[in-house]
């Protein structure tokens, strides 16, 4: 099995990269997340998931070993494949896609193109609970938006609402002035319950 890449970015598309590594040059499938974080025409170092099927072998490529974690884990759900889980890790993010599956967020993960009401259902059933265990002990690359949100979220637990109902009403207010500070968030979100 092969971990990681560590070579030179020859070529760079929002689907796939082509790294060189001591003159063999490995096309790798990504997600857009990674493509994002990515430098272009540098060294650079990827994860790897391995995909050995029948009739392929494709390698998938990952920036963090978090977003790694959660393909693996959304591959083991019946009817999710690699180009499923690479397009759900597209769309919404590795930290979007755990929020989500944990919140029970089925339009969230609708979504996605390919994603019906069933499997998306699927989805949250079968990894919910891994995900909420992987989600306590893997750090995700934090931006601002999602450090406002986890803390507003933390701050309405705190006032003792669900987490569940707390991230729908963040989320309105986020989608509505994504700049806006924490004292905002928590005091519109508190507004929209």
């Amino acid at each position: 099995m092969i971990h990681h890449l560590n070579g030179k970015l020859v070529e760079k598309n929002p689907a796939y990269v082509v790294i060189e590594c001591n003159g063999v040059g490995y096309t790798v499938n990504i997600s857009l997340h990674t493509f994002e974080k990515l430098p272009s025409q540098e060294n650079c170092k990827l994860l790897i998931h391995f995909l050995v099927r029948e009739d392929e072998h494709k390698l998938f490529g990952f920036i963090t070993s978090a977003e790694r974690e959660i393909f693996r884990q959304l591959l083991a759900v019946s009817g999710v494949g690699a180009t499923t889980a690479q397009m759900m890790l597209s769309s919404l993010g590795p930290q979007e896609v755990t929020d989500a599956i944990i919140s029970e967020d089925v339009n969230t993960l609708k979504s996605v193109k390919g994603i019906g009401a069933k499997t998306a259902q699927r989805v949250i059933i079968d990894l919910k609970d891994k995900l909420s265990k992987i989600s306590e002990s893997v750090e995700f690359p934090s931006n601002s938006h999602n450090t406002s949100k986890n803390e507003a979220l933390s701050a309405l637990a705190a006032l003792g609402i669900d987490r569940k109902v707390a991230g729908r009403a963040i989320d309105k207010v986020l989608k509505s002035s994504a700049e806006a500070d924490l004292q905002t968030v928590i005091k519109q979100a508190l507004k929209n319950l």
